[in-house]
């Protein structure tokens, strides 16, 4: 026997009807295992019915009273783990608040979350998780006339 009989016999190329029935179980097993999947895509959708109400976690309001800039990170990182912020800065300066606001900005843009003035220097900072309904601009409208440090 020769080498190249062997190599044939080894990798089954002299018998051309033992591959070609190979592949044909090849092919079998895929349509099944196609068909296998299918069923599978179809009744997958009617398994993963889930409640909201059992997903969602307890929401979390975290009331920070900054004293110097540093401490926005930490105001950040509230936002980050999906906690909306109430942020009162009647206790800092007014060129440290300002930092604060535009970093707070900067960050609540980042994580597509919003960011609302609800008093004299107090601000609501909420993640996109967070919907905030209502209006009270006008109050605060009449409390900025009185008070102009914004």
């Amino acid at each position: 026997m020769s080498i190249k009989s062997k190599f044939k016999t080894f990798f089954f190329l002299d018998d051309d009807d033992e591959y070609d029935d190979r592949d044909d179980d090849y092919i079998k097993e895929e349509e099944s295992s196609s068909a296998k999947q299918t069923q599978r895509q179809q009744s997958a959708p009617k398994q993963n019915v889930v409640s909201l109400q059992s997903v969602q976690k307890s929401s979390k309001v975290v009331l920070i009273e900054p004293r110097v800039y540093a401490e926005a990170q930490d105001i950040a990182d509230q936002l980050k783990n999906r906690k909306a912020v109430v942020v009162n800065l009647q206790r800092i300066e007014k060129d440290q608040a300002k930092r604060i606001v535009d970093f707070l900005s900067g960050t609540v843009y980042a994580i597509g979350g919003d960011i609302q003035k609800i008093g004299t220097d107090i601000f609501l900072c909420t993640p996109d998780n967070v919907e905030v309904s209502g209006n009270i601009s006008q109050l605060i409208q009449d409390q900025d006339a009185e008070n102009t440090r914004w």
